[in-house]
């Protein structure tokens, strides 16, 4: 009898389903079938995915409205092949494309919007490329392309292409305008609107953000406020159109870096005092510094205002017919930025009251710490030193991309010229600040408790800085690029077609970096509380100084990319591909800044990839299958330490993975299941030298550092009627070293962050709302690569994903 309950019940819920979603998507389904998808990036022409040699994934404005990513990072984890950091906030966050190790950032794909870079050289320092762009409802659809045909249509790309495509106006004016506010004190409005102001000829659209709020960490400032706005207008025409666009990104930012956390084999927990999930060092207590510098004056620095570019770009696209099967395409940019960046990083990890005095040269018990802004005597456990680092960028980049094309029977063939001049002019100021090792810390000061307030050396600090301008950069990188390519698209048969592209750089770069010296303030003159003079300080003992003395340098680049493929369309929903290419990704800023006296010491970054893919697509049901194999020559590695110093050293790494890539529709669309995974396995070849200190060190066949060898995002959904949707999604980060050396001690452990979230359609308007990390999970996506090594006992320093936290959202279509 149970059974033939069981029976029944299912029985009637069958019938139930089927009558309630016959022949009928829900309204919030998050899938455009990739059977009829058609993409651009690494392609001459617009094609069929299944008719696309790729790797690439697809998302749409209504599949990125439902993830409701909270950055673009969030955003490209569901991109198998592609391990993201999203650890740092908002922003400033990193990628690594196909296992291929840097020091962060978008170090070997380029991000575009429209098909040219946010900016040339996207892993500049301090400068990630994500701090320039972000998603917002004037997005259409994002395409992720990994390796493959990056190194032919982009520069610096053997990684693969980012593409974020921007809404344009058609003949119906449409709009939609959102609502969004959260557990952390969010408030956010975004609305896009496009139509026509001529019909059929003359079409516009104008979107952006504004966003205020508290951050998921817990800074005691508003940790993130602006906004941006995009406009464009189109001109069609008989053979072709003409567009100019518009953007403007005013917007700051908190970065968030390493924190304390007790580690014990795989288990996490937090250190005493400090919130491991909603605690940071970014704090309100410890965001001003103000002082004098050596060469004169002062130097003043507000850490509220964090990360805060303010970009202006201005564009124009173009296309024509020339008629007999030929055209042209001319895209065309300017890129403006000046940013300030201030951020904690921090120096090492806590130490103990005792240690810390000691390491300053205070013996036995003859030390006194004591609050600045109150003057009490304080006698922490812990104290933490940490790096107020500020850095100025002013950077601009022209960008033309001029592209002939010619169409015939059995294919296509594009040859195009690539013009990109940029510079990026940068100063650093750093200082060190002493503060007690908790999350909302208070600045601290230190003294000699054996010598008197008038003594030489008396105290450790000024007003807390232990370290007042200890380092100063001047530089400044152009880079001119010349670049022609050509591409060929041919059908041998119905089912087979061939793809080959090559790319000559010619590409010049040019800088310089201006030299420093010591100095101090004890005969300035100056007091460092209205009696005592900087003698009694050891805070600027070791103050930075520019001089006058500039090394430049320049360095040519002169190298051929190339890509050959075969596709093979089994039939209308099947398809085989194989590809290889050869890339490459010219020196990045702190290797040339570095090797300023010894060029050599530098070479571009080469790549080969293979890659073999198996791709399925239905209307229901999709999934891609590619393994991959590549090897890369020259990768430097460049960290900037808490010191100043940098790591500069060199190796060559193989990788061999697997990146596996699906979306299933099930019991006629009551279930919707999107997944993405990889399975890789990248070593470091050939890796062995002298550290700084003369030793030496052999990590040849290591695992390369920060790597998960395998990582995934499941998501599935419930249309629980045609208009109400629930979802869940779990991504999974798989076990990482932090250090080339793979010492047990510096293992990060794996961790699954969870989501979930439920939306409802009445109508044109959509209510939403969104948890992430809703269990709270602990989980570090790096270690301190400031300072590697630092941590006595079971304490380390890693950068841990955000805490749990709401959003919700109200979204009308019009």
């Amino acid at each position: 009898m149970k059974n033939k309950s069981i029976f029944l019940l299912a029985g009637i819920a069958t019938l139930y389903f089927n009558n309630t979603y016959a022949q009928e998507t829900p309204q919030d389904s998050t899938r455009t079938a990739s059977i009829d998808q058609v993409v651009i990036t690494g392609n001459s022409n617009p094609k069929k995915k299944i008719e696309s040699s790729t790797a690439i994934s697809t998302f749409s404005a209504k599949e990125i409205q439902k993830q409701n990513p909270i950055s673009a990072a969030a955003l490209l984890q569901r991109v198998p092949g592609f391990a993201v950091e999203t650890s740092g906030g908002e922003v400033g966050n990193n990628l690594f494309a196909r296992g291929i190790p840097s020091a962060g950032a978008y170090e070997f794909v380029q991000v575009q919007e429209d098909g040219l870079p946010v900016f040339e050289d996207g892993a500049l320092q301090f400068a990630n490329a994500d701090n320039f762009f972000r998603v917002d409802n004037s997005v259409s659809r994002l395409e992720a392309l990994r390796g493959g045909s990056g190194s032919i249509f982009a520069t610096n790309s053997p990684g693969g292409l980012i593409n974020f495509i921007t809404k344009e106006g058609g003949n119906d004016f449409k709009g939609t305008a959102k609502l969004e506010t959260s557990t952390y004190g969010l408030m956010r409005t975004d609305i896009n609107v496009g139509g026509a102001l001529v019909q059929d000829k003359l079409f516009f659209n104008v979107g952006g953000f504004y966003r205020t709020d508290d951050g998921i960490r817990k800074t005691g400032f508003k940790a993130n406020q602006g906004g941006q706005i995009r406009m464009n207008l189109k001109y069609v025409f008989d053979k072709g159109y003409a567009k100019v666009y518009y953007k403007k990104l005013d917007d700051r930012n908190t970065f968030y870096l390493p924190i304390p956390l007790v580690q014990n084999g795989n288990n996490l927990k937090e250190f005493a005092g400090f919130d491991a999930n909603y605690g940071t060092y970014s704090y309100r207590n410890i965001s001003q510094l103000n002082i004098p510098q050596a060469g004169g004056g002062f130097f003043s620095r507000n850490l509220e205002d964090g990360i805060h570019p303010k970009v202006d770009v201005l564009g124009a696209e173009f296309k024509y017919d020339l008629g007999g099967n030929f055209s042209v395409l001319n895209k065309t940019r300017y890129t403006n930025i000046n940013m300030n960046y201030t951020g904690i990083f921090p120096s090492g990890g806590p130490t103990s009251a005792v240690d810390f005095a000691r390491s300053y040269g205070i013996t036995g018990n003859n030390f006194q710490y004591s609050s600045v802004s109150s003057g009490a005597v304080m006698s922490p456990a812990f104290v933490q030193k940490l790096g107020f680092w500020a850095i100025d960028k002013q950077m601009n980049n022209f960008v033309n991309d001029l592209q002939f094309s010619y169409k015939f029977d059995k294919g296509n063939v594009t040859a195009g010229f690539y013009k990109s001049n940029w510079k990026s002019h940068q100063n650093w100021n750093w200082s060190n600040i002493l503060a007690t090792a908790s999350d909302n810390p208070e600045l601290l000061n230190l003294v000699d408790t054996s010598l008197t307030p008038n003594s030489t050396g008396y105290s450790k600090t000024y007003n807390g800085v232990t370290e007042m301008s200890f380092l100063l950069r001047d530089s400044q990188v152009q880079g001119s690029l010349n670049d022609l390519y050509a591409n060929l698209d041919y059908n041998i048969t119905d089912q087979l077609s061939f793809n080959g592209g090559i790319r000559y750089s010619r590409d010049f770069y040019k800088g310089y970096g201006v030299n420093t010296t010591s100095g101090n303030l004890n005969n300035s003159g100056l007091t460092t509380d209205g009696t005592h003079s900087f003698l009694t300080t050891t805070a600027d003992d070791n103050m930075s100084v520019l001089g006058n003395k500039f090394t430049y340098w320049n360095y040519d680049v002169n190298r051929v990319s190339f890509t050959t493929a075969l596709n093979y369309k089994i039939n209308s929903e099947n398809a085989v591909y194989a590809r290889f290419s050869n890339g490459f990704r010219s020196p990045n800023e702190e290797a040339y800044y570095n090797n300023m006296t010894n060029l050599s010491a530098i070479k571009p970054v080469t790549t080969n990839q293979l890659e073999v893919g198996y791709k399925y697509y239905s209307r229901t049901f999709d999934i891609a299958v590619i393994p991959f194999y590549s090897t890369l020559k020259n990768l430097s590695f460049t960290d900037v330490f808490s010191d100043g110093t940098s790591e500069n050293k060199f190796a060559n790494t193989t990788n061999f993975g697997v990146e596996l890539e699906g979306y299933a529709r099930l019991f006629n669309n009551l279930l919707e299941i999107t997944f993405n995974g990889t399975v890789q396995n990248p070593k470091y070849k050939d890796f062995v030298g002298n550290n700084a200190d003369g030793t030496t060190f052999n990590y040849d066949d290591n695992t390369v550092r920060r790597m998960p060898k395998f990582y995934f995002n499941i998501a599935p959904a419930v249309n629980i009627t045609k208009q109400w949707r629930a979802y869940a999604s779990v991504n999974y980060y798989g076990k990482r070293f932090q250090d080339e050396g793979n010492t047990e001690k510096n293992i990060l452990p794996a961790f699954s962050e969870v989501g979930a979230g439920t939306s409802y359609q009445l109508g044109k308007i959509r209510f939403a709302v969104d948890g992430t990390n809703i269990f709270n999970t602990i989980g570090i996506t790096e270690g301190d690569p400031r300072s590697p090594l630092t941590g006595a006992g079971d304490i380390r320093m890693a950068r841990p994903i955000m805490g749990a936290a709401v959003r919700a959202s109200i979204t009308l279509d019009f």
